[in-house]
């Protein structure tokens, strides 16, 4: 069998590289001399990279220091000062000050739009815009992003779709519904311990770059920063990799955002159990977001599973297979203070803004609509030990003691 065919389980553990090169040991090792000799191109080829290419359906992957630098070089390999790029308005956080100011401060201007009108995106679009940009599930929103609607629309106007899929690994692989790239934190749910810090950029391989040349100069057009490569026309003897050959020879090499050995050693680790870590989170977060909804102190449940959506939504399970993440949102009826107090009430579930940890984690975004919106990533503990807390803290956030002492 050729390793395309096999399965999310599979590719995590035998995409890629599966021992070390000279030693023959039976997992990849690492090592952290930097100047390396390689015999051939396939033993120097990063394991990581290609094992989430393969997760990703794409045909290659760059790692790099952060999500945050994912995200950033996806958008600058196609800008230049006086682009734009047309960007959801439901993104998390921290992808907000870098698309509404940072990327402006540069020269590339980022126009927002409301996903629940996909055709916002064509609106909005001019002969300067480079890319659109999404999330697959937008904290706190956690509202699917229509990417086949939004991709099929950049296709008729030769717009690639960049999809950030750090919350939804494994249960949806956005090139498959369209998107041309998709970039992840590896921090989250790729690694799975919280240890490591990183981000990938995977090219989907099935956008026709030189096509629309006159849009994408940084790729069809002699390119200074690459001593005058025009890559599409370099890579074409090799693959449709002009994207993710330009993102490593420029932009990587100029900004040095790279990945340590160390650091892609330890998310391998932790990618080898990623599917089955999705598998658990889902099962779970599917039970906590039931439990919720059947709680008297619970106003509303935001979860892609269960809540309302927009009628674009309803075939959200086209893109989400196999569960609809491990995040979960919800409102308590008495805002005024409750959230916080259920925060402070948590026993075995950590307070943190992380997610994606094997570990549940409870956090009030910065960006919550009210004060009593909780978001939990919900982990692998066993679902009896997490609703116990989930009880016993909702509990002591809506006794009429602590309202009265709020």
């Amino acid at each position: 069998m050729s390793a395309s065919s096999y399965n999310p389980e599979t590719l995590a553990l035998h995409a890629g590289p599966r021992s070390h090169a000279t030693m023959g040991a039976a997992a990849v090792q690492t090592d952290h001399a930097a100047p390396h000799r390689s015999e051939s191109p396939a033993r120097a080829a990063d394991a990581l990279e290609q094992r989430v290419a393969a997760l990703e359906s794409g045909v290659a992957a760059l790692a790099v220091g952060s999500g945050q630098a994912a995200a950033a070089i996806a958008v600058q390999n196609l800008c230049r000062p006086g682009d734009n790029v047309v960007s959801s308005a439901d993104i998390c956080g921290r992808m907000w000050g870098l698309l509404a100011h940072t990327l402006p401060s540069m020269g590339i201007e980022v126009r927002f739009v409301d996903p629940e009108d996909p055709d916002g995106f064509r609106r909005a679009t001019d002969s300067r815009t480079r890319a659109y940009y999404g999330e697959t599930l937008p904290a706190p929103k956690l509202t699917v992003f229509p990417i086949g609607e939004v991709a099929a629309i950049g296709r008729t106007l030769g717009v690639p779709l960049i999809v950030d899929n750090t919350a939804a690994p494994i249960v949806c692989r956005p090139i498959e519904h369209g998107a041309a790239v998709v970039v992840h934190s590896t921090a989250e749910y790729i690694g799975g311990h919280g240890t490591a810090m990183g981000g990938l950029i995977v090219d989907g391989g099935r956008f026709d770059w030189a096509r629309h040349a006159r849009r994408f100069p940084t790729l069809a057009e002699p390119d200074p920063c690459g001593d005058g490569t025009v890559w599409t026309a370099a890579t074409r003897p090799l693959a449709p990799i002009a994207y993710i050959v330009r993102a490593r020879a420029v932009l990587l090499r100029d900004l040095g955002a790279a990945m340590s050995s160390f650091t892609a050693f330890q998310l391998l680790r932790g990618l080898e159990t990623l599917p089955l870590r999705m598998r658990q989170h889902c099962r779970n977060a599917a039970e906590v977001a039931l439990y919720l909804q059947r709680h008297p102190a619970v106003s509303r449940v935001v979860y892609a599973g269960t809540h309302e959506c927009p009628a674009r939504h309803r075939n959200a399970l086209a893109y989400l297979k196999g569960g609809f993440g491990g995040l979960v949102g919800f409102e308590l009826g008495d805002g005024r203070g409750a959230g916080e107090r259920f925060i402070e009430a948590l026993g075995m579930v950590c307070h943190a803004a992380d997610f994606g940890h094997a570990r549940s984690v409870a956090i009030q975004p910065a960006d919550a609509v009210s004060p009593g919106y909780v978001r939990l990533s919900v982990g692998i503990e066993h679902i009896d030990d997490i609703v116990a807390d989930l009880e016993q803290a909702l509990a002591a956030a809506t006794a009429p003691t602590a309202r009265n002492a709020a």
